[in-house]
């Protein structure tokens, strides 16, 4: 199985923390963003969601084509913090079914989230309907299930999938297999955890035509594990790994043209709800084309 560019060996660790501009700075007791958002339910309903975006220490995964670094902390944070953080966003934000609490890499790496502020989240969760956090597939364990148990509502976990190509997820730097992923998605479904696979369109090393391909080939890869929500991503530059990677000819952000293609060969499944990342499309009819796609998940 051959990348539709070969390319040279890719960034190092080192070399991926190397080419990194500054960091925003961040409070640790404020979300950096939040932001109300409706979204299809996998019964089939449009409901509102509450989205809060936790400030809290660095994703340890190296990935190539992260950019959620950017807003997070060096060290880890003081217990007490994310309740904070919750209580911040939802005094501003106005009633909501579901709701995603997204902390730029793992929200069941306890120094990211204290494990001693669970009990302090969930009673804020009361009365949210579904819980959705993002988590890497390597650290889904007993922390999850005792989260799990503490929540009213269901728990959803958000796994970056990114790709199925094996050489390409190889590259990203991501420290997972496939095998890792099906395992991590097994293990959330026998215990009754539903599951959204992130999926990116366009990472480096594809072409145009093969981005469109891999993401289609990974959207039934992460259906075939038993995710029930595939949220596609448009790859984008900003990090200064993938600048470099775009100066050498080996990434290029995918067009709205294989959005669209993208995101109605998903729907055309009719094996769960597909999404599509609109947040670096300028608005446009085409725009307002693919959002209403997302919201009735028809073509």
């Amino acid at each position: 199985m051959r990348m539709t560019i070969a390319p040279p060996s890719p960034p190092s660790t080192a070399e991926i923390l190397a080419l990194r501009p500054p960091k925003n700075v961040v409070d640790p007791r404020r979300p950096y963003a939040f932001l109300a958002e409706k979204e299809r339910s996998a019964e089939g309903e449009l409901v509102d969601v509450a989205t809060v975006f936790l400030t809290n220490r660095e994703c340890p995964f190296r990935c190539l084509m992260c950019d959620l670094w950017k807003n997070t902390t060096d060290h880890p944070i003081s217990s007490g913090d994310i309740p904070t953080q919750i209580d911040f966003a939802l005094a501003r934000l106005g009633p909501a079914r579901h709701i995603k609490l997204y902390n730029s890499g793992n929200f069941f790496d306890r120094k990211a989230i204290p494990p001693s502020d669970y009990v302090a989240i969930a009673r804020r969760l009361a009365g949210f309907e579904r819980v959705v956090v993002e988590n890497h597939p390597k650290l889904c364990d007993d922390r999850v299930l005792r989260f799990r148990d503490l929540l009213d509502g269901e728990l959803e976990v958000a796994l970056g999938l990114e790709t199925a190509h094996p050489e390409v997820l190889k590259r990203l730097n991501k420290s997972m297999t496939l095998e890792d992923f099906s395992r991590a998605a097994e293990f959330l479904r026998l215990e009754g955890i539903a599951v959204r696979a992130f999926i990116l369109l366009r990472p480096p090393f594809l072409s145009e035509e093969g981005g469109v391909e891999w993401a289609i080939r990974s959207i039934v890869f992460a259906f075939d594990a038993g995710v029930e929500c595939c949220s596609v991503i448009p790859t984008r530059a900003g990090n200064g790994a993938m600048e470099v990677l775009e100066q050498q000819g080996l990434f290029e952000p995918p067009t709205v043209e294989s959005m669209e293609t993208v995101l109605a060969e998903g729907i055309r499944m009719r094996r769960g709800r597909v999404l599509m990342d609109l947040w670096e499309v300028q608005n446009s009819p085409r725009r307002d084309r693919l959002e209403r796609m997302n919201l009735l998940q028809e073509i």
